[in-house]
Formats: structure tokens, sequence, C-alpha cells
């Protein structure tokens, strides 16, 4: 049966907002964070294995790639990522959350687990840009709903923790591939092939978790159905053991308003410029920092300090672990001493740490060992200052466009950040030249300090706030 919804021009009044804000943290948002969140541990694991396992699919007597074709697979993944947030983005502001992290979850899904039976190298990059397309649209769902979702005094923290969590997977993807690659319990062949089933049964396990997440009731209140958003958070309420409010809480006045992309254009140049600028700015600098030295950190330990290829992943695990702990620890503060100068403080403090980096680096000060602490005591706080550029362009639009801005905002990151980084420092390091290395730090460091001014100057005090009272819905009536 068609859900039933008011009239476009109708005015409807709703608590939906207030009554999700105003519970406390229990079960269900728990399986929110669980079932939703899982999407960051999953990309982490794929970037991961396919530089784990680069050795293994060269050679494979079935794919016999090149260094080139290993390359080239890698970047169609992120083709796929920038391709699948954009399209899946549109759709799921127009037709819903849980639909959306659905199909998503089940592309990524069946995707990754084709990848494990490619016969030839065309049908391997060809899932590996689905597989892309499968997370970049999770990345538009899944942080949509999960804003929507969290009540607003955990919503920093949660979100830090949850994009943190990237790292999780890539601890799990480079221990995967030891395990499956190195321990000679199967044949290297068979080993490539199981470490990219690893993901496929995860995603399985979270599909059949996802099936208790209800849809956003903000969304379903946007539409105009505000019969069943009331009904899904008097569920929420009945499940986590709260009574109904006992007193009116703050009501919203809406007419239902059909997104365009003249609105879109519209809200983010016109309605939100400084808004625009502070998220293109966040995402751009953290997307350059990041992927410049995560993609080419296996060439400077194997370059400059002699790691063997086999033993790279071992240096991944304290890397990883100082970028998982920074919003671990850090997350809290955002919420409680504030977005911007948080964001503020953990932009520079990486910008800082970066410079001191590239002057022991390029003195000859430090031996594989000491490299790795310092990256990640660097990373530490730039893996929260990462995760609070997400949080950032999550946050400061109307709910009408949400996933469709966070796809914008992940899309130009993704490609600026995928593209110009690993180039420029594999071109670096090509040099041998620990001096021009360490100028392509410090440009890296300037970015991040530049990320660090735009916060303050720009940078909004969203925390403990409302989604719609940080950005008022386009359909707003009053």
């Amino acid at each position: 049966m068609k859900p039933q919804s008011v009239a476009r021009d109708e005015v409807v009044e709703t608590d939906v907002p207030a009554r999700l804000d105003r519970l406390r943290w229990g079960r269900f948002h728990t399986l929110v964070v669980v079932a939703l969140g899982i999407t960051w541990v999953l990309d982490g694991l794929e970037v991961t294995i396919t530089g784990s396992i680069a050795g293994a699919l060269k050679s494979s007597p079935v794919l016999h790639l090149t260094d080139t074709q290993v390359g080239l697979a890698a970047s169609l993944y992120l083709v796929g990522a920038v391709a699948g947030a954009l399209f899946f983005g549109w759709l799921t502001d127009r037709l819903g959350r849980k639909k959306l992290f659905t199909v998503t979850l089940g592309l990524y899904l069946a995707a990754t687990a084709a990848t494990a039976l490619s016969p030839d190298f065309v049908t391997f990059a060809l899932f590996r840009l689905l597989t892309g397309a499968g997370i970049g649209g999770e990345y538009a769902a899944i942080n949509s709903a999960i804003q929507e979702l969290i009540p607003a005094r955990y919503r920093g923290h949660t979100d830090l923790v949850i994009n943190g969590s990237f790292w999780l997977g890539a601890a799990a993807g480079a221990l995967g591939a030891v395990v499956l690659l190195d321990s000679g319990w199967v044949s290297a062949e068979i080993g490539w092939r199981l470490t990219f089933g690893l993901g496929a049964v995860l995603g399985l396990g979270i599909l059949l978790l996802r099936h208790w997440i209800p849809e956003s009731p903000r969304w379903l209140m946007l539409r105009g159905r505000i019969a069943e958003a009331e009904a899904i958070v008097a569920d929420i309420e009945r499940r986590m053991d709260v009574a109904p409010p006992d007193r009116p809480l703050a009501r919203l006045r809406l007419r239902p308003h059909g997104l365009t992309m003249a609105d879109v254009a519209s809200t983010l140049f016109r309605l939100y410029p400084r808004r625009t600028v502070l998220g293109l700015v966040l995402m751009a600098t953290q997307a350059f920092f990041y992927n410049a030295i995560f993609f080419t950190y296996a060439l400077v330990l194997g370059r400059f300090y002699g790691v063997a290829d086999a033993d790279v992943g071992l240096y991944l695990l304290p890397f990883a672990a100082g970028n998982f702990l920074g919003p671990l620890l850090l997350g809290r503060l955002f919420d409680s001493v504030g977005r911007r100068p948080m964001i503020a403080i953990t932009y520079a403090m990486s910008g800082l740490l970066l410079f001191a980096t590239a002057w022991l680096f390029v003195h000859g000060m430090l031996d594989a060992r000491g490299q790795t602490i310092a990256w990640s005591v660097v990373f530490f706080f730039a893996s929260a200052a990462a995760s609070s550029a997400y949080l950032t362009v999550s946050e400061s639009f109307p709910l009408e466009l949400r996933a469709l801005a966070i796809a914008l905002f992940y899309a130009f990151g993704t490609a600026l950040g995928g593209v110009v980084g690993p180039w420029l420092f594999g071109s670096l390091i090509g040099t041998g030249e620990r001096t021009a290395i360490g100028w392509g730090y410090a440009l890296g460091a300037l970015l991040m300090m530049v990320g660090a001014a735009a916060a303050v100057l720009l940078g909004i005090a969203a925390e403990r706030r409302s989604l719609e009272d940080v950005a008022a819905p386009l359909g707003r009536a009053d």
C-alpha cells in the first residue's frame, strides 16, 4: 500500500526531531552504529587489501597482473567510489535512507564476492569499480542516516569514532593478508581470493543486522509522511523503554518540498556560501594530506629504510592504531569544547607535527621504527581532523539535500586526494632525495594549517544542536 503523505503545499507540524534528540544513548543507538558504521571498516579493508596482496596478484597464474594494472585497479576503485557517491547520494535524498543503505551494501557484497572469482584483469577491474561504487554510495546513505538517528549531544563523538573505524578495517586487511598469504595455510592464489571474500562475509552479516534499522523519521517527515515518522519514533521509544513525552516539545512546522538541482545550487552558493567554502577547504586539505602519505608510506619504508614488502603490513598496525585512537579519545571534546576550536586544534596540530616529522626525516634522524611512531602521532590528530571534515559537511546543510551534499564534498575530496596527493608524493619519492620529499611533507602540513584557519574564520557552533537548528529545512514554514 502506498504511504500516505500530505499535499505539497500543506503545512504540517511535528515534534519528531525533538523526540529523537531528547533520548539518551541506548541499545538502539549501538545497533545503528554497528549496522551502519561498518561501512568505514569495509572501506579500510578494501583499500588495504589491494596494496597488501599486490604481490600475489602479480604472481597469480590466472591474473598475471602488471604493476600498471594493479595501480589501474586501485584508481578504478576510487573512480567507482566517486561515481557511486554522487549517483546513490542523489537517490538517497529522493528514495530514502533505508532503501539505499540496503542497495549499496548489496552492491558492495556482490561486487567484492565477484572480485574473488575474477578470471582475468578485465573482470577484476570491473568488479573493483563496482565495489568502489557500493562503498561510495554507502558514505552518502549511511552518513545521512546516522546523523538523523543519533541524538544531538552524541552526534559529534559518534560520527568521529565511526569515521575513524576505517582504520580497524585497514588493520584487519593487513592482518588478513599476512595470515592468508604468508602463513602457508593456503596457496597464494587461493589466499588472495579468500582475502576479498572476507569483505563479502562481513557484509552479509551486516545486511541482516540492517533489517532492524528503520527508515529515518526525519526523511519521512520531510516527505510529508508524518504518521509514519511519528510511529517509528514511538517504536524507538518502546524499544528503549522510554515513556512518551509528558510535556509539549518543540514542534517544527514544515511544507513538504521537492528538491531540484536549482535548490542544491542555491543552497550551497547563495544560502550557505561560507559553509560551502569551509567544507571544500576541510575536505580538500585532509584528503591531500591523508592520501599523499597513506598511499606512499610503503614506498618510503622500502626505499629509505630497507623494509621488505612482506613486512610493510606490520608497520601499518601502529599507524592504524594512532588513526583510530585519535577520534576515539578526542571525539567527546567536539561535543563539549565545541566544533570550531577542536577542528582548528586538530588541523593545526597535524600540520605542526608533520612539519617536525619532515625536518627529522630530511636530516636522517629517524629509522623505520621512529618514522612509524612519528606518523602515528601525527595521524592521532589528523584522523580526528579528517573525520571532523565529514562531520562538518554532513550537518551543515538542510535535511533535504543532506545525502547529496555529503556525496558532492566526498567526491571532491576523494578525486583531489586520490589523484594529486599520491601522484605528487610518488614522484618525489622517485627522486630518492629526502629534501624533495621533505618539501612535499611541508606542503601537506601547510595545507592543514590552511584548514585550521578556515575552521577559525568560517566554523559554526553545531555541537549539541538539533540538525534543524544548525540548518533549517528548505520547507520550513516558520
